[in-house]
């Protein structure tokens, strides 16, 4: 089996954590128990672009249950969790390509050796996988069924190339799935994002003034716990309803260039590029913390931030220490990259439960529906949506009611008025 890790001597340490996050995913291991007896994508390769974490590895061991053959690769060069790699390589026999801290290079040739399997499924987060595909490998592309896609980075990328006519088969966003969006983004990225903070500078929060650029769902997320924490909350925003929205919510809103001169620490969460800009940076008090937790490391512009800097230092793990040509210091946490898996570990697999369930469910569907499918992105399809939502509710012991026959008659008509 052909794979590239970093020590297959960290395979027992990865089991452990990978079963103590399959504790929390009860939705998904329903769904690997079904899949195990139905085997309903038995022979499917699917290559696998995803952050390799110990819920990522319970996905992988859904699909391989539910007969698919799984290659998989990072996300991101820093996400990966060296032990949880060599766990799905010695114990679950899956072809991992992951190195946490791997350089820019390999990160793109383990994308290549996941494409190198021919995959007939693919599942993204980020898009990384399927530009790639679509760039250096076109011949490939007929081959494929579908996709699907995590995250809201990717989503963005894929429906630019379908509004390109460029996207040579379809895709399912499972980021904008309720049972995806509405909990992994906002309680999963807002719990993570702390943490991941927490865990590189050791500061404390409470007193603070915590900048979060961007009020999409993992803005109100970040914002939710900073203010928990004891920060006074600072939103900035493009979008005049998001805006709005963080005002009612009981946030402070400002441009970055105003933010930039008062904030202690600095997360952007926007999909977009150079949110935090040279000229905000300089701008900065001395010691001003900068992290991101969106898809990639463009959103703050470090290029920018490298040309007024006099030198640079790591100061701790996932901390590097910018001296400004004005004598202040910044510091970068996790390289600008996604500090909630580059300095901690990711979602909460409680969380991930839902998002992944998502990922398997729409992985079947693909196999079954796909070749029916226009080249474009799709939703998840509703009826996906909602029984994910019923198991995680079970799961929880949670019950809820049921609409009468009355109460069905009324929302369907319209002759009953005041």
């Amino acid at each position: 089996m052909n794979f590239h890790i970093k020590d297959e001597s960290l395979a027992d340490s990865g089991k452990l954590r990978i079963e103590w996050a399959a504790m929390s995913m009860p939705v998904l291991n329903l769904i690997k128990e079904r899949f195990k007896k139905e085997q309903p994508i038995k022979g499917v390769r699917i290559g696998a672009c995803l952050h390799v974490t110990t819920e990522t590895a319970a996905l992988m061991q859904t699909l391989k249950a539910g007969g698919a053959d799984v290659y998989l690769c990072a996300s991101n060069p820093l996400s990966t969790q060296d032990d949880v790699a060599a766990s799905l390589v010695v114990h679950d026999k899956i072809p991992v390509f992951a190195i946490k801290g791997e350089d820019h290079d390999t990160y793109y040739d383990h994308l290549r050796s996941v494409i190198s399997a021919d995959p007939q499924i693919t599942m993204d987060d980020g898009a990384d996988l399927v530009s790639t595909l679509h760039t250096e490998r076109k011949d490939l592309l007929d081959k494929i069924i579908g996709g699907t896609e995590e995250t809201t980075t990717g989503v963005i990328r894929l429906k630019a190339m379908a509004a390109d006519g460029v996207l040579h088969y379809p895709i399912i966003a499972v980021n904008d799935a309720d049972t995806k969006h509405l909990f992994d983004n906002r309680y999963g990225t807002g719990q993570s994002t702390l943490d991941g903070i927490i865990r590189a500078t050791n500061r404390l929060i409470a007193g603070s003034i915590f900048v979060v650029c961007g009020y999409g769902w993992c803005g109100k997320g970040v914002a939710m716990r900073a203010k928990g924490h004891g920060a006074r909350v600072i939103v900035t925003e493009v979008d005049p309803i998001h805006a709005l929205e963080a005002v009612m919510d009981g946030f402070e809103v400002m441009p970055v260039a105003d933010a930039a001169e008062i904030g202690d620490f600095f997360c952007t969460v926007t999909g977009d590029i150079h949110v935090i800009r040279q000229e905000h940076f300089l701008k900065m008090k001395d010691g001003a913390i900068v992290a991101n937790s969106g898809h990639f490391n463009v959103e703050l512009d470090l290029e920018g931030l490298e040309k007024v800097t006099k030198s640079k230092r790591t100061i701790r793990p996932y901390v590097e220490e910018y001296l400004l040509e004005n004598e202040r210091r910044i510091y970068v946490l996790g390289e600008g990259r996604l500090i909630n898996l580059a300095a901690a570990e990711g979602h909460p697999s409680s969380v991930m439960d839902m998002s992944f369930a998502n990922q398997a469910l729409c992985a079947e569907y693909m196999v079954q529906m796909g070749k029916k499918l226009e080249k474009k992105v799709y939703g998840v399809p509703k009826e996906i949506d909602k029984e994910i939502a019923r198991l995680k509710l079970k799961s929880m012991n949670i019950s809820i009611d049921s609409l009468t026959k009355e109460q069905e008659k009324y929302l369907s008509s319209w002759e009953m008025g005041t």
